[in-house]
Parts: C-alpha cells; structure tokens; sequence
C-alpha cells in the first residue's frame, strides 16, 4: 500500500511538473515566420503582371462600415462603379474590412465579401483587402454610420481597431478570431491578389504602440499561411523600428508616396534593393503634384503595381484635401483625389486618356 500511495505521489508529481514544463514552453513559444521566398515573391509578380487601380469603397458608403453592414451594402453601386474602372483598363482594387462588421454577422460579412468577389472578378478586377488601420477617426460603433461633414476629407472614416485597442484588454483575443477566420475562409481564393494586413501602422500619433499588433497580426497570418502574399506597407520613414519589422516580414514589398516624381522614383530606387516585387498601394494627390501624369508612367515603366487614391467621388469627401476644409461643401477647383464624378464622368478627361493608354491592350 505504501508502495502504490509513493508510486500515486511520484504520478502526480511528473504530471504537475510536465504541465507546468508545458504551459512555459507554450507561453515562450512564437510562431515561426514563413515569408515566401524572392523566388515565391518573383513567380506571383509573373503571374499577375502588372497591377493598377483604385483604393475602392463606393461613392454611397461614408466608411468601411457602411461599406459592409447588411443595411447599406451596395452591390449594384459597387458592379456599377467597378464597371467604370474595368473600362479604363484598371485591374486591383484595394478595399478595407473592419472587424466591427465581422462581429456582428460574421456568416453575412463573408457571404458580402462573396458578393463583391464576383462582382470584382465579373469586371476583371483582383482584390487588395485591407484588415487593421490607424488613420482617421478613433471610435466607431456598429449600426448606421454619421452623415458626411461638408467640404471635410474622410470626415467619417475610421480607425480598426483604434483606441479601444488600449482600453478593452479581451479586444486582442477577437480580433484574432476575426483575422484567422477571414484567412481561412478565403486562403485559396483566387480573386484575391494580396492581403494588406494593417494600413499605415504607427499613424494618428500612435507610433510603436502599433507595433505589438503589427507583430500579432504577422503571427496570426502565419498560422493560417494563405496562399496570396502577406504584406504591410512603409509610409513614414521617421518610423525606424516598423519600417524594419514591415520589410523584413512582406512576402511583397508595399508603400505609399503622395511626393512628386523625384522623391517617388528615390522611394522606388530604395525599396528594390529588397529583390522583391512592389506595389504602390497609394498615391495620386493632385496637390502635392503626384498625379497620373507625371507618376503612373514611372510605375509602369518601374513594372510597380499602381494603386491610387479613391476612384468615385462620393461620401468620403475625399475630393477635399486633408486638413483644409471648405465648410460650405462646394466643390474644390482642384480635386485630391478620385477619378470619377458619381455619374461616371471624369474630373479630367485628360487623365482618362492618360490611364488607358498605359493600360489597355496591357
């Protein structure tokens, strides 16, 4: 009986300390990072040849919520205004999620995102989806979304997660949920080009506290490992430490430059010592003289894929620039960004021309 009562205690004992061993290492453990290889990176870029369009939500959606909640989603606005793009020859849309909409009608969100897919790939238009943002407004709620301020450029966008990020310490474990369930739905589909993780990472003053995040959604992504390429992109160099992380960790290199033809050929020359394809996943603000004119020609030439700024003028506002409001709402001499009026015609036919010669036939 003594024997069995020490054999019983030894037992336990191992058992204690195996679990123990166990819940250390798994506290320790990181996941291991599978970027692709340049050869990986390379073979993508041949495949889908040279990549050029528009950041895309419809004219009638203020934000990325009313963009895709039940009530509001838009899909004869959406096959209407993509038909627009495919008739200047572009081919990539770059469009924002929120994990809000997720959250609320998980099945619908992905049965939405089904929709557009079709819609898109009806047109012969890929997809960029954008999970994570810094930029713009910090709270958000589900439901229906405010009504634009006049003459203000993304009066009603909004940050995901944004602040509440630092305020509800559960919020991490569901966006987890939420990034990996979108992975897995979607890993193998081919109407999507590139998932871009988080856009502009660092913004709205937050700096290296998105960084934890940055990294977490990195790992997430790696455990489901899709079969379209990861990526982040660079647009601040003063933000030493996530530029490093975003390029060390993109299957693809990304970036955004609202600079003029010089600073945008520098960016180009720097980031192709990486040896990996890029993609412009923003530019086109007329302001600041990036313009179709003088930069979609360098990225054609560059073979960078061209993603500009706003495709329809609509809810956004994004015809006004960034921090000059014109509190009347009347429309400025000169537009931002965007192409298209909500009727289909341009703001510039002379931009128009200039699209479909570099892309059609291409």
């Amino acid at each position: 009986m003594k024997n069995q009562i020490l054999l019983l205690l030894l037992v336990s004992f191992l058992f204690f300390f195996s679990c123990r061993n166990q819940n250390k290492e798994n506290e320790n453990s990181e996941v291991i990072p599978k970027v692709w290889t340049v050869e990986q990176a390379k073979l993508w870029e041949q495949q889908h040849g040279w990549l050029r369009g528009s950041n895309f939500n419809p004219s009638t959606a203020i934000n990325q919520l009313e963009t895709w909640q039940a009530e509001t989603f838009d899909p004869e606005t959406i096959d209407r205004e993509l038909g627009w793009a495919a008739d200047i020859g572009l081919n990539c849309m770059r469009v924002y999620l929120h994990h809000v909409a997720w959250d609320v009608d998980k099945e619908g969100f992905k049965n939405r995102i089904r929709q557009y897919l079709t819609i898109a790939d009806n047109h012969g238009i890929k997809t960029i989806f954008v999970f994570f943002d810094d930029c713009w407004n910090p709270a958000y709620q589900a439901g229906k979304q405010p009504e634009p301020k006049p003459g203000v450029h993304n009066s009603g966008w909004v940050r995901d997660p944004g602040d509440l990020l630092f305020e509800d310490t559960t919020l991490i474990n569901k966006l987890e949920v939420y990034v990996k369930d979108i992975l897995k739905t979607f890993k193998e589909d081919k109407r999507i080009v590139m998932w871009d993780l988080y856009n502009e990472p660092g913004n709205s003053g937050y700096g290296n506290q998105s960084l934890p995040l940055l990294k977490k959604m990195f790992d997430w992504s790696w455990v489901i490992r899709p079969s379209q390429p990861l990526s982040v992109g660079v647009w601040n160099a003063s933000l030493t430490e996530l530029n490093q992380f975003q390029l060390k960790y993109s299957d693809v290199i990304s970036y955004h430059s609202y600079s003029g033809p010089e600073n945008h050929q520098n960016a180009i020359d720097t980031l192709k010592k990486y040896n990996r394809p890029l993609v412009c996943t923003e530019y086109m603000a007329r302001k600041h003289n990036s313009l179709f004119q003088n930069i979609m020609p360098i990225l054609k030439k560059e073979n960078v894929g061209a993603i500009n700024w706003g495709l329809v003028a609509g809810k956004s506002n994004t015809i006004y620039v960034w921090d000059e409001p014109i509190p009347d709402g009347s429309e400025p001499e000169l537009w931002f960004h965007d192409i298209f009026r909500p009727d289909g015609t341009p703001y510039k036919q002379e931009e128009i021309d200039l699209i479909k010669s570099l892309t059609l036939g291409n």
